[in-house]
């Protein structure tokens, strides 16, 4: 019996003790293992002698549009893929992303050429990997078969979490792109593409975010239909929002930015409310590596560091 539902509120929960006091994530967390189980991501089973099954949690997010609004509560099952062993439970773990650079070329190109540009969102992306390995985890909080109480999840289908599931996500989607006759670059492979006598489309591949474009719409849309077909694909319509990269078409081309972005870092740092200045640091500040004290922890200034280093890459004000 779930306890009595406390008003939504804009923080993201951190526990499932806080979660269940709310019917917005309880929802998310019953659509979200409703959809393992329609995909046979596990069966039950007694738990074989000499192994181990790996823990698992449910995480929290709020999904935003690019205005800041609520788009939606989304709850997500999450192994504890930390607890795996190489070599028993996993192998190889790799797996490609698009560049940046390649995803600005790709741009680029579409506009010089006025092409469609769509913008896809795979849901539950990561269930759809088939696992070659041996994988037990225990039940999911709050989802306990009651007349199973002991037994665990022997792991058909990837998992979030896992240190495999990107990987067999990632050959799932490109095998089935090949099948239908799309060609891996080899400068980039996430990037794949298909030339036919009236038509040329490139896919994009960033995890579950995938980006669509090419020279026939129709082409296009036949495309949507046959992954549709395959995988619960979110049809976003045309590219707006992407990797944090708002995208704007309008009748000189493309404009991109990364205000949210850039807004959402310095809100994370405590820094929204600080006074701007044009130039980062003082003009004739001399810096050591010897000066301050040491940090306990260098996990916020390496995840600072990252993000700056995405800020610049993609480059926030560009025009096309």
């Amino acid at each position: 019996r779930h306890p009595p539902d406390l008003p939504p509120t804009p923080i993201e929960p951190t526990c499932f003790s806080q979660t269940v006091k709310h019917s917005e994530w309880r929802k998310a967390m019953q659509a979200e293992f409703s959809a393992l189980l329609t995909n046979h991501t596990w069966s039950l089973v007694s738990l074989p002698q000499g192994q181990r099954a790996i823990g698992c949690k449910w995480v929290f997010h709020m999904k935003t549009k690019s205005n800041g609004s609520i788009d939606m509560y989304k709850a997500r099952l999450v192994a504890k893929g930390f607890n795996q062993r190489e070599g028993q439970d996993y192998f190889e773990t790799f797996s490609p992303v698009v560049k940046l650079v390649t995803i600005r070329t790709a741009l680029a190109l579409a506009v010089s050429k006025n092409w469609v540009i769509r913008q896809l969102d795979i849901s539950n992306a990561f269930f759809n990997g088939t696992l070659s390995e041996e994988v037990y985890m225990v039940q999911p909080p709050g989802f306990v078969d009651p007349s199973q109480p002991l037994v665990v999840c022997r792991l058909r289908k990837s998992l979030y979490g896992l240190k495999q599931s990107p990987r067999a996500w990632y050959n799932r989607l490109t095998y089935y792109l090949i099948e239908l006759g799309f060609v891996l670059s080899k400068a980039d492979t996430s990037l794949l593409f298909k030339y036919g006598s009236t038509f040329t489309i490139y896919i994009l591949i960033y995890v579950d975010d995938i980006i669509v474009t090419g020279s026939s719409r129709q082409e296009v849309g036949h495309l949507l239909q046959k992954l549709q077909s395959q995988f619960s694909v979110k049809d976003l319509g045309d590219l707006h929002y992407f990797l944090g990269i708002e995208v704007v078409r309008n009748g000189a081309g493309l404009h991109l930015c990364q205000s949210k972005y850039t807004r959402d870092l310095l809100t994370r740092l405590n820094l929204a409310d600080v006074k701007p200045l044009s130039t980062p640091v003082a003009a004739r500040s001399k810096l050591s590596k010897h000066d301050g004290s040491p940090l306990a922890d260098a996990s916020e200034y390496r995840s600072t560091v990252g993000a700056l280093q995405y800020l610049t890459l993609t480059r926030p004000d560009i025009q096309y």
